[in-house]
């Protein structure tokens, strides 16, 4: 019996790749693929600060009055025991009298003036007695917010404050006293965001309004109210985790700012319009 021989297997030899498959294998991604550079920051602008803490929303013209005066406190045009005339003041907004004590009795409430019986509102004169019991206050409840914001700050959030470090940094060569001051308190207005608690966040905004007025009119020309690398060091601890020395670092940094002020200005002879920046 014939044995059969198996078939044969057939190869078919393999094609060489064509000119389009190796174009398509070897061609140069897509730029977009690519990494990009980081893009710069763009250049830090004065009119892109925080507002004043304390200011009030509104376009009413209560609201202009207040944050006028107000404005005017905080950046040392209006200095302590300056009177505010209330003739004066209507005749500047064009109100009645009556407008004018409302706002003023506002401006009272929140200790940015001071209303004499039978002569008149000033702009505040904070007592060093009512200085001490006010960064006591602070220090007392920044030490509680830090050490809340070290247990709830996340990656991100670091991140976020090393970059409004960088950006405080700037300011402080770049512009003027007040407007570095306001990075400064959004600063600590930002570790109580952190901190996960409205109420304390309340308080401190508060407390930073009223720090804000006695350091707006009573530092020395020209010195940080707040110097960066405290802020650093603070920022570095809540990093590492570390609540206490966060809290410490805290409450050192309060206490130099206290340490700095000096309860003492000589009085401006200059007329209210002006006092005001309306003239």
């Amino acid at each position: 019996m014939a044995t059969k021989t198996p078939p044969r297997a057939t190869h078919r030899p393999a094609q060489a790749p064509t000119s389009a498959a190796v174009a398509t294998a070897t061609a140069t991604p897509p730029r977009s693929a690519a990494k990009q550079p980081r893009a710069a920051a763009p250049p830090l602008r004065e009119s892109h600060l925080p507002g004043l803490p304390g200011l009030r929303t509104g376009d009413d013209v209560e609201t202009r009055i207040y944050n006028t005066v107000y404005e005017s406190v905080m950046t040392q045009r209006l200095t302590p025991g300056t009177k505010l005339p209330e003739a004066s003041l209507c005749e500047l907004f064009g109100v009645r009298r009556a407008t004018v004590r409302k706002v003023l009795q506002a401006l009272a409430h929140d200790h940015i003036v001071a209303l004499r019986p039978n002569r008149g509102a000033i702009v505040a004169e904070p007592t060093p007695e009512e200085t001490r019991q006010v960064f006591e206050a602070r220090r007392a409840l920044e030490s509680a917010i830090v050490r809340l914001a070290t247990r709830h700050a996340t990656r991100e959030d670091i991140v976020s404050l090393r970059r409004q470090l960088e950006a405080e940094h700037e300011a402080m060569h770049r512009f003027t006293q007040p407007a570095w001051a306001r990075l400064a308190s959004a600063f600590h207005l930002r570790l109580a965001e952190l901190a996960r608690n409205p109420v304390l966040q309340r308080y401190l905004m508060e407390l930073v309004s009223r720090c804000s007025l006695i350091v707006a009119l009573y530092e020395p020309p020209g010195k940080a109210s707040c110097e960066h690398d405290e802020h650093a060091r603070v920022v570095d601890c809540i990093a590492r985790g570390d609540a206490d020395g966060a809290a410490r670092e805290m409450e050192a940094h309060l206490q130099a700012l206290e340490h700095s002020i000096a309860l003492q200005q000589a009085r401006s002879d200059n007329n209210l319009a002006r006092m005001l920046g309306m003239g």
